[in-house]
């Protein structure tokens, strides 16, 4: 059966015989639609969209019950598709209720896991599974997530033994009693994810990269799989270029018995992609297949979240992957080798902050000289930092260029992992919430230094090598980096010279009558400048950031004077693509 709009409202994301607009369902589930769409395994799912998401908001933070029947209708359609029923009999239905905006902010809004399980449920996956320790591990996960994103508990419920701890530590705190009904229960977790859209970690993001506070989000709602069944089962995530370095070779992680958020969390340390090549090579021949598919498909890295359930692969997800610096500009230049973009797609893929970052000083390895590092990890997000360590997001942000050390990172973090010039936790692997957001953010990181390593850099001043995944005590100086350094930002140079709508000049090149803007801004007191009408070459700091080159462009210039020209010609062709 071929499934169309349900209303403008719901769509059976996983059914469409046509590709829906982005905006209107999220990312996510853009992406399940493209997966099944290339006929890939993914368990179904329909959509609440981003109109419902304003609607919401503009009926007092209340879902309407006409949005609400088309969702439970939504339910019986998933029923349908599984052969199951949510939240009761001897074959139950689980939900995940997962948040998706159509600009990806990875762990900035809630998901919420295993709705439809409860006392009845559990017994029923207990008995059909023959696992009771299966079921009994659902039913506490999706107590705690309950607690936690629904009824707003702050004690870390993830930690407690069983679900009856975390239902009296939820009572205790919040006077909340999980609903027994799953529809009334997925009404509640349905305006939460709605609400995690203006959460402070959320606005933050959107404010660090400029992105409209007012998208809201979509709600994903898909039949739940389970990685955490048996030792046949897992989840992990797969990068099909490596996302540190942009070269051409997967790179990820697998958990074994592991469910959701358990690898993001970075509350454990999953395995590498190669443990699940050597147990499972079926599986992960099945895997690469997929990923290459959908990096042909996609024109571009991606980030694609799987779980196993039982033997059989199930794909989740799959973006753009958040990549650091280096990896922007070495996947564009590979592509553009590969045939699959063309030049100016490859510079419009590259920020002149990326170029800017790139061309930040690395560490002096001859100043090292022998001294032992204080902590040993995984570089998650390469670069080198000097700042002092401190323990949570608030001193992060009260000591700017600080670095932020924690035994893991959650979206809780983010403000203080903007603030800080560098991230060190003691946990997770390279895809962990620090990872993820380190890299998203381009900020020097280093996951995975093993217990301890809070206590050992508190209160220092230290030196954070995250290309090496080193932190070593006091500061070690840097060395400068060079654009010819390097083959791809060489490339990448020329081909933005070509497209850029204004040229470049080295100081001292140019004689005649250059507008200086830094003098103009000393003698002025201002952070600006007005450019007189008729000029033709400038120079200054100013012209160094974007503001500078859009004001350049703008008022006709011709050439701009600098000594780091990539990031002034990819802002020149940003600007340019931007007035179109």
């Amino acid at each position: 059966m071929t499934a169309q709009l349900v209303n403008p409202s719901v769509l059976r994301i996983t059914e469409l015989d046509r590709e829906p607009e982005r905006d209107q369902v999220g990312g996510k589930a853009w992406s399940l639609w493209r997966m099944s769409d290339l006929g890939l395994r993914v368990p179904p799912a329909f959509v609440v969209t981003t109109a419902s998401c304003a609607e919401y908001f503009a009926n007092g933070r209340t879902l309407s019950d006409e949005l609400f029947t088309e969702i439970v209708d939504g339910i019986a359609y998933l029923e349908e598709r599984t052969g199951r029923t949510f939240g009761r009999g001897d074959h139950p239905l689980l939900v995940s209720v997962r948040s998706g905006a159509a600009v990806s902010m990875p762990g900035m809004m809630d998901t919420i896991l295993n709705l439809g399980v409860n006392a009845e449920t559990e017994r029923a996956l207990a008995e059909e599974t023959s696992h009771p320790d299966f079921a009994a591990d659902v039913h506490r996960r999706f107590a705690a997530l309950y607690g936690k994103l629904v009824a707003g508990c702050v004690e870390d419920l993830e930690e407690l033994p069983d679900t009856e701890s975390v239902v009296t530590a939820i009572a205790d705190e919040t006077g909340e009693v999980i609903p027994v009904d799953s529809i009334t229960a997925l009404r509640k977790a349905v305006a939460a994810v709605f609400d995690s859209s203006q959460s402070r970690r959320a606005k933050a993001y959107r404010a660090h990269y400029g992105i409209p506070d007012d998208i809201g989000t979509a709600v994903t709602i898909q039949a739940m799989v389970f990685g955490n069944l048996d030792d046949n089962s897992g989840t992990g995530v797969l990068f099909t270029r490596n996302p540190l370095t942009g070269e051409r070779d997967p790179y990820g992680e697998y958990l074994p018995r592991g469910q959701g958020e358990d690898v993001v969390s970075g509350r454990v340390t999953p395995r590498p992609l190669a443990w699940l090549a050597e147990n499972g090579p079926e599986l992960h021949a099945e895997l690469i297949s997929a990923s290459e598919l959908l990096d042909r498909e996609g024109k571009d890295a991606q980030d694609i979240e799987f779980t196993v359930q039982h033997g059989v692969l199930y794909l989740l997800q799959s973006r753009p992957a958040k990549r650091t610096a280096q990896a922007a500009v070495r996947v564009a230049a590979t592509l553009v080798n590969e045939n699959v973009i063309d030049e100016a797609t490859a510079c419009a893929r590259v920020t002149a902050e990326q170029v800017r970052h790139l061309l930040r000083p690395t560490i002096d390895t001859e100043a090292v000289d022998g001294q032992q590092p204080l902590a040993t990890g995984v570089s998650a997000s390469p670069g080198y930092a000097v700042g002092l360590a401190v323990l949570t997001a608030e001193e992060a942000q009260e000591h700017p260029g600080s670095i932020l050390v924690r035994e893991s990172t959650s979206p809780e973090d983010v403000h203080g992992m903007i603030a800080a010039s560098a991230v060190v936790t003691e946990n997770g692997g390279a895809t962990s919430h620090a990872a993820v957001v380190s890299r998203a953010l381009d900020t020097p990181c280093v996951v995975g230094c093993g217990a301890g390593t809070v206590a050992a850099l508190a209160g220092r001043k230290i030196t954070v090598d995250a290309t090496g995944a080193r932190i070593f005590d006091g500061e070690i100086g840097s060395r400068a980096v060079s654009v010819d350094d390097d083959e791809d930002l060489a490339a990448l140079a020329e081909w933005a010279a070509r497209l850029a709508p204004v040229r470049t000049a080295a100081p001292g090149e140019l004689d005649g009558d250059i507008f200086d803007a830094d003098a103009a801004m000393a003698r002025s007191g201002a952070e600006t400048v007005q450019i007189r009408e008729g000029t033709k070459t400038v120079s200054g700091a100013y012209f160094d950031t974007d503001a500078g080159v859009a004001a350049a462009l703008d008022a006709g210039v011709e050439t701009i004077v600098t000594s780091n020209p990539l990031p002034v010609l990819l802002a020149a062709v940003a600007h340019r693509k931007a007035d179109k």
